[in-house]
């Protein structure tokens, strides 16, 4: 019997462009948008490097076929929890992220906060650029596309469809933002990988915070 991910695999025409993009190895930051759940598991199948992610608390605790699957997803390569609701367990947990990056491993991001509503993406959260200016790791933006046809919020079962990552060249933020302490300085460079998102994407931009 196949295993999830091997029937993704045999479903999924997945495309790869800009890999050239992204260092073989070391500390990196793969900030991308955000359509499904899948994307967790479509974007390390195009590198040759694991990746970790952040991932909200509740995919963690799903119940029924549906939520376990995700739970499944969230779960195999040692995600980190965050939990929305709680600030301070958010911060611990941006601390658990930059221990991913500190250790010379890849962690990947979604900017966003949560999947995008309308396919549109949204303004992203300054946590991206707290993580790269602490660590100082390279930050590559990622625009995932078709992931959202293959397992749409509410469905259980995955079904064929093409989808394509993208990775950008890596996003120089030494030329605005160097203190990860200042607000705006996060702000600005948050604004600035959303930019390089957007392009890479395509996607048309809201100034705003997805709900």
């Amino acid at each position: 019997m196949l295993s999830v991910y091997e029937l993704l695999t045999k479903i999924v025409r997945l495309r790869v462009e800009g890999a050239e993009h992204v260092p073989p190895s070391g500390p990196l930051l793969l900030a991308s948008n955000h359509l499904s759940v899948t994307d967790s598991t479509f974007l390390p199948m195009a590198l040759a490097r694991k990746v970790i992610f952040m991932a909200k608390a509740e995919y963690f605790t799903g119940q029924g076929p549906g939520g376990r699957l995700v739970s499944w997803f969230m779960s195999r390569d040692g995600q980190v929890a965050v939990d929305r609701d709680d600030t301070r367990a958010a911060v611990r947990s941006l601390d658990a992220c930059l221990d991913v990056l500190l250790r010379g491993e890849a962690f990947g991001i979604y900017p966003e906060g949560t999947r995008s509503p309308d396919g549109r993406l949204y303004r992203g959260r300054t946590g991206v650029a707290w993580l790269a200016l602490r660590s100082g790791a390279p930050v590559v933006p990622v625009a995932m596309s078709g992931t959202d046809r293959v397992l749409p919020p509410g469905r259980i079962v995955p079904r064929p469809a093409r989808v394509s990552v993208a990775f950008g060249k890596p996003v120089q933020l030494s030329a605005i933002a160097s203190d990860p302490e200042s607000a705006q300085e996060r702000r600005a460079a948050t604004d600035m990988i959303m930019a390089a998102i957007a392009e890479l994407s395509g996607q048309d931009y809201v100034p705003r915070y997805a709900r």
